[in-house]
C-alpha cells in the first residue's frame, strides 16, 4: 500500500501524515476504488497532526487527526453529492472547498499551491465524468440478413427447351425402316406420319416430339409457322 502512494510524496506532503493515512486507507477504500490524489495541510506554523484530502474515483475523504495523532476521523463525500469544487490560492498556501447538493460548504485551508491546484482539476475531472459519463458501448452485431428466395418463375415449359444442334432429320423425324443409310435426302417438315398416329401416343412422348420441333425451329431448320402448326397439333392431344 505504501509503494502505491509514494507518487504523493513528491509535491510538499508530508511523509509522517501520508504514512499514517496509508495505513488506514486500506481499510476504507471499496471495492474498486481507487486514490487519485491525496493533499496534505501545511500550515505556517509547525503543525504535528495536519488535516488531509484524499481524492478517489467514488469520492472525497477528509482525514483528521484526534486525540494527538491516536485516532482519526473520516468524512467521506461522494462525488454525486458534490455540487462544485473550488479552489482560491492565498498568501500562505492555498483553500480548497466544495459544496454539496444539501447547501454544505466543506473547506480545508493551508494546502500547498501545486496540491490544491492538483486536487481541484482531480475534481473538476470527476465532476464532468459524472455530467457527461462515458459510454462504452458493446459491439454491435449485425444480424444475419435472409437471403432473398427468387420466387420460381412459371413459363411455359415448352418454351425452355435448351437448343441443341441438330444435324439431320434422322436424329428426330421417325423413320419409317428400322435401318438408316449414310446418304439420305432431307424430309420436308410435316407432321409426323409414323405408324402410330399423335392419338396413340403419351403425354411423355408428345412432349418429346415438341421438344424435338422445338430444336429445329431454334437451329433454323423449320419456320416460326410451322412449328406453331406442329405445337398447336401435338397440343390438341395433351
Amino acid at each position: 500500500m505504501k509503494e502505491q502512494f509514494k507518487k504523493f510524496l513528491n509535491e510538499e506532503q508530508d511523509p509522517k501524515a501520508i504514512e499514517k493515512i496509508t495505513s488506514k486507507l486500506n481499510d476504507l477504500l471499496m471495492k474498486g476504488e481507487e486514490i487519485g490524489y491525496i493533499a496534505v495541510q501545511k500550515k505556517p506554523a509547525i503543525t504535528v497532526f495536519p488535516d488531509s484530502i484524499v481524492l478517489t474515483n467514488k469520492r472525497i475523504i477528509i482525514c483528521q487527526p484526534k486525540n494527538l495523532g491516536l485516532s482519526m476521523d473520516f468524512t467521506d463525500y461522494t462525488w454525486d453529492n458534490v455540487a462544485a469544487a473550488f479552489v482560491k490560492e492565498n498568501i500562505l498556501g492555498s483553500e480548497f472547498s466544495f459544496n454539496t447538493n444539501t447547501d454544505l460548504s466543506i473547506s480545508i485551508d493551508y494546502i500547498p499551491k501545486i496540491q490544491a491546484r492538483k486536487i481541484y482539476t482531480y475534481a473538476k475531472e470527476q465532476l464532468d465524468l459524472l455530467k457527461n459519463p462515458v459510454v462504452i458501448s458493446a459491439p454491435t452485431i449485425e444480424a444475419a440478413q435472409p437471403e432473398p428466395v427468387a420466387e420460381p418463375e412459371i413459363e411455359d415449359a415448352i418454351e425452355e427447351i435448351e437448343t441443341e444442334e441438330v444435324t439431320n432429320y434422322a436424329e428426330i423425324m421417325p423413320a419409317t425402316t428400322p435401318s438408316y443409310t449414310e446418304t439420305y435426302e432431307p424430309i420436308q417438315p410435316q407432321a409426323p406420319t409414323g405408324d402410330r398416329k399423335l392419338s396413340e401416343l403419351s403425354k411423355e412422348e408428345l412432349f418429346d416430339k415438341l421438344q424435338n420441333y422445338k430444336k429445329l425451329l431454334d437451329n433454323g431448320l423449320i419456320m416460326q409457322g410451322e412449328y406453331d402448326a406442329f405445337k398447336k397439333e401435338i397440343l390438341s392431344y395433351m
